[in-house]
């Protein structure tokens, strides 16, 4: 192995007396944060491109007398005649399964409260219209803190907000089982909320590291932990139902081990450094970024601008979910531009659409269609069930047709499913279409997030807040948006907005930055 002059993060590279053989035809550059990852040494400094894994745009710098400034992934280069990737080290690995134990907890503690609902509304004697209220504060408090998630991870640190905000929403669900009323209920739902929110945007952040560092797509599969925790969490709630044991006695069980895993994998997340006073959210790659934009190029020497603020495909985290080009990063961190609003609409016709699924689907089976309750569970039941399995097979299909094909595809196929289900009078095929409809809108939300976070990776935490944001209120809304249209022209016709939405998601994947990442 030969290692590249590039020494230390962030600092221009010491005159060395040798330099790299970019010539050699068995060369491989590979990052040795993340050794998953590989191109072509003859094609990485000669044309000025970037550190797939990294996204930085590392340029010559005359000053340096040719040698590249250093890039924040610390080059090597590899001597690989095999051509074969380097194994994943342990670190990025126990990163991982830090990052599924926190999606599965906030899957379990979401799905045991939901599984309790009618046990505390029994034990409280609410009405529907008041239990309406109560339920109504949770997703308030999910939508007012994700929208200031980024500034609170910007200060604190996006593991530091995970462990505690995890260790929280793990414990809440006990004050509302002891809630004696309903404004003590509603204010517990209200921190629930908001603490799942919190969580969710510092775990997606984590996500989106461990994506650069495995360079492959891996988003699916964490958002799939989150499903599967969530069935779970409502199975055994069921479970403790069914044998009497009451609502605070099983929050107590659930939530204590809960919050246990949550200490113990915050140990292994990725250390987040929170921004030092005076400097840009965005972290030190944006100054890194503009630093390289002043130095004046000199084409004898091969020195090339690093400008554009742009952030570049990585064969990390742009696996998963493409590149969001041309995000406009200033001082203050990143600001709103047209790629990332357009994530955000996508998020929201994506969310509306499990809103609907979540709410309708077994009223339009047992109202339209004349189904027992029991059968008309079976919609969302189906629907859940296909969602969760497919956010495993997301990965592979990410990497293999690249997350706008998928995305594309996602929203054709969930349009279709819809489509079909409203189309139909047979419970059964409604079933299957529901069925579909959550297959395809599995994928798109987790591939949204983790463009949304490689607009700016050394701060994935600004574009995932945002983007998040607007979908949970797409998440908040569409149930209330639905029930306003059925109202007038029926709960057929009202859930075919859904069904137009994805056909929007499908439309708009192509123009929200979403592309297939070099393969090195």
């Amino acid at each position: 192995m030969r290692r590249c002059p590039a020494a230390s993060p962030h600092r221009r590279a010491p005159r060395t007396g040798s330099t790299p053989d970019r010539s050699a035809p068995s060369s491989r550059w590979s990052c040795a944060s993340f050794p998953a990852v590989v191109v072509p040494a003859a094609s990485w400094l000669d044309r000025g491109d970037c550190c797939p894994p990294c996204i930085v745009q590392v340029i010559e710098s005359r000053n340096a007398g040719g040698a590249p400034l250093a890039c924040p992934g610390r080059l090597t280069d590899e001597v690989s005649t095999s051509g074969r990737l380097a194994a994943v080290p342990r670190g990025p690995r126990r990163q991982r399964v830090a990052v599924v134990a926190f999606f599965a907890v906030l899957g379990l503690a979401s799905g045991g409260w939901l599984a309790r609902i009618p046990a505390i509304k029994h034990s409280l004697q609410l009405s529907d219209g008041m239990l309406g209220v109560a339920l109504l504060a949770a997703p308030i408090g999910l939508v007012a803190l994700v929208t200031l998630a980024s500034r609170v991870i910007d200060r604190a640190g996006s593991r530091a907000t995970a462990v505690a905000a995890g260790t929280g929403a793990a414990l809440l669900p006990i004050a509302a089982g002891l809630a004696p009323d309903l404004p003590v209920l509603m204010a517990a739902l209200f921190t629930f909320g908001g603490l799942s929110g919190l969580m969710d945007v510092a775990m997606n952040s984590q996500a989106v590291q461990v994506q650069q560092r495995f360079g492959r797509p891996l988003m699916s599969s964490f958002h799939a932990c989150y499903s599967f925790g969530a069935l779970a969490g409502s199975l055994l709630g069921g479970l403790c139902a069914w044998a009497g044991v009451s609502p605070a006695v099983n929050f107590v069980l659930a939530g204590l081990p809960l919050a246990g895993v949550v200490l113990l994998a915050g140990r292994w997340l990725i250390p987040g450094r929170p921004p030092a006073p005076g400097e840009p959210a965005g972290g030190q790659r944006a100054g890194d970024e503009r630093a390289g934009d002043e130095r004046a190029g000199d084409e004898r020497a091969g020195d090339e601008r690093a400008g554009d603020e742009r952030a570049a495909d990585s064969g990390g985290p742009a696996a998963s979910a493409g590149r969001v080009s041309r995000l406009a990063v200033s001082r203050t961190g990143l600001r709103w531009a047209s790629p990332l609003l357009l994530l955000g609409l996508l998020a929201v016709c994506s969310l509306l659409g499990e809103g609907a699924a979540d709410s309708w689907s077994a009223v339009y089976l047992h109202d339209n269609l004349g189904t027992s309750a029991a059968f008309a569970a079976l919609g969302f039941a189906a629907f859940s069930v296909t969602m969760a399995f497919g956010r495993l097979t997301g990965d592979k299909l990410a990497l293999r047709f690249g997350p706008a094909v998928l995305v594309r595809g996602s929203g054709l196929l969930a349009a279709a499913g819809l489509t079909g289900a409203l189309l139909s009078h047979s419970p059964a095929v409604v079933v299957a279409g529901f069925a579909v409809f959550g297959a395809g809108l599995s994928c798109t939300f987790p591939q949204l997030l983790s463009a949304a976070g490689n607009a700016d990776p050394a701060r994935p935490a600004g574009g995932i807040a945002r983007v998040a944001g607007m979908g949970y209120a797409g998440l908040l809304g569409g149930p209330v948006l639905i029930g306003g249209v059925a109202s007038a022209v029926g709960l057929t016709a009202a859930l075919g907005i859904p069904a137009l939405l994805a056909l929007g998601i499908a439309a708009g994947a192509g123009a929200a930055g979403l592309r297939p990442a070099p393969r090195g």
